[in-house]
């Protein structure tokens, strides 16, 4: 049976969990239109109603793998956010930049939580734990999808730094996208050292430089 603590911490990190993937599909959306892409407007996808964001499956994922590890580790996905790389100016490079805006997002709002708790610290503990939390999600989340795979962003930010010849090729690798995230998974699961060293060590920088003391 799953305790009423886990369940409450749950019920406390899922509304500021949802937010922050809403946020980071917005962006692409919002990089994607700005660049001449205007098929998530189009699609109504440019809204901060999570319920045109949030995937089916991706939300299950979230649910229990949350449950599952007892708290100490998620993984889940928000619907991607259709883009049209044919009506982009520079398709390339645009790519690179829609795939870039979703992390930038995660990063803003975490140096955005991180401001907030200088100026309310010494106040609410309750308000300082719920920004903490927000910094920790977003710095995650902003790092989780700069990993080189696809579908995740980082795949973009590399395909548009490599030469054409090399994008070519690189392109390829989409058709392996539906076995990335589930190999992601299992590799997280299998060796969370690797986790701890990779993701981890960015959100331990991240509180170093931005927190007042440790998180």
């Amino acid at each position: 049976m799953v305790k009423t603590s886990l369940l409450l911490e749950f019920l406390l990190t899922l509304p500021v969990l949802v937010a922050s993937l809403v946020v980071h599909e917005l962006a692409h959306g919002a990089a994607a239109a700005a660049l001449g892409d205007p098929t998530a407007r189009r699609l109504g996808r440019l809204s901060l109603n999570p319920l045109v964001h949030l995937d089916t499956w991706g939300s299950a994922m979230l649910v229990l793998s949350f449950l599952a590890s007892g708290g100490s580790f998620f993984f889940g996905w928000a619907k991607p956010v259709p883009i049209t790389p044919a009506l982009l100016r520079a398709p390339r490079r645009d790519m690179m930049l829609v795939g870039a805006a979703g992390p930038l997002a995660n990063y803003a709002l975490a140096c955005t939580a991180a401001a907030a708790i200088w100026v309310v610290r010494g106040t609410s503990a309750f308000v300082v734990d719920a920004l903490t939390l927000a910094f920790v999600l977003n710095v995650v989340l902003g790092t989780l999808n700069l990993i080189p795979l696809p579908p995740l962003d980082g795949s973009r930010v590399v395909g548009g730094l490599l030469p054409l010849r090399l994008y070519r090729h690189w392109l390829r690798l989409d058709r392996y996208s539906a076995y990335m995230l589930p190999v992601v998974l299992v590799v997280m699961v299998a060796e969370p050292a690797l986790f701890s060293r990779t993701v981890g060590a960015a959100l331990d920088w991240a509180a170093t430089v931005l927190l007042p003391g440790r998180y």
